[in-house]
């Protein structure tokens, strides 16, 4: 059975904590491989992180995955965090170079801190993690090419790396042709494609934007008329439904979905394509 796991981000207010206990529980009889959590922008939510991570892990008994980034910290720093998250029994960390902290244009490294995410992984990696690391199906924002996306990916995969979750995307194909793409380049592990279950249409354009993921004209068009008949999450839970399905019918192992805590359409497009442990069950049955 194709392997799922989920996304979720640290709270910053009481409602938003009650919010993400509320997804975890929802989404935990799921039976994900792993759960992981976000680090804010410029490393702002790094405590706030490290508290979910163990709250999952101590209340829930998920395996989490806490993100690490190079971002505003120097190496000793950095490699302290992963030592407190060893120390709990953390096994995974997702490792990423991490955005520029607010108010700068571009990432500069810490004068004392790691270069990129290939160095943070290596160190993970000598201290005995699983680490993940982040890929991009199409071009990331800073990158001079997609050709550039891919030489980085191999870096960090030489560096220590086991798996890759990609940025999400709107089309199959748009994971089909990189996957491609990196098995010309010689890469053979497991890329995870991520995916957005799309709660906001407006918001999911304005992720998109950010991060450089194309906006197909089809959609736009759909949630547009969605809208307008009140059939929204109807269409929604379609547009994601049949992507995920494209992508096991292809061969696709895992399927890791961007919460943004909240279980909904998560939990039904989850239940859609058969992966609920209570369908499987049923099937067995």
């Amino acid at each position: 059975m194709t392997r799922i796991s989920f996304e979720f981000f640290p709270p910053q207010t009481l409602d938003a904590s009650f919010r993400l206990f509320e997804t975890v529980q929802a989404l935990a009889p799921m039976a994900p491989e792993f759960v992981s959590v976000t680090y804010g922008a410029g490393g702002t939510t790094r405590k706030l992180t490290h508290e979910a991570v163990s709250t999952i892990r101590r209340n829930y008994g998920l395996n989490v995955a806490a993100h690490l980034t190079c971002v505003d910290a120097t190496r000793a720093e950095t490699l302290e965090i992963a030592d407190a998250y060893k120390a709990e029994g953390v096994t995974e960390i997702v490792a990423l170079r991490g955005d520029a902290p607010k108010g700068a244009t571009r990432f500069t490294p810490h004068p004392q801190g790691f270069a990129h995410a290939a160095e943070l992984v290596g160190a993970l990696a000598a201290k005995g993690f699983k680490v993940r690391v982040g890929a991009y199906p199409e071009r990331h924002p800073d990158a001079a090419d997609a050709r550039a996306d891919i030489h980085w990916l191999k870096a960090k995969l030489d560096a220590g790396a086991t798996s890759a979750i990609t940025q999400f995307f709107f089309e199959a194909e748009t994971f089909l042709r990189f996957r491609d793409a990196c098995v010309r380049e010689g890469i053979t592990a497991e890329l995870i494609p991520g995916i957005l279950p799309i709660q906001s249409w407006e918001g999911a354009k304005r992720f998109a934007q950010r991060c450089g993921a194309h906006v197909p004209g089809r959609l736009d068009e759909g949630f547009t008329v969605a809208a307008r008949d009140n059939r929204e999450d109807l269409f929604a839970l379609a547009q994601c439904t049949t992507l995920c399905d494209r992508l096991i019918s292809e061969g696709v192992p895992a399927l890791h979905f961007y919460t943004l805590n909240r279980p909904h359409l998560t939990r039904e497009v989850v239940r859609a394509l058969g992966l609920a442990p209570e369908l499987a069950l049923e099937k067995v049955a």
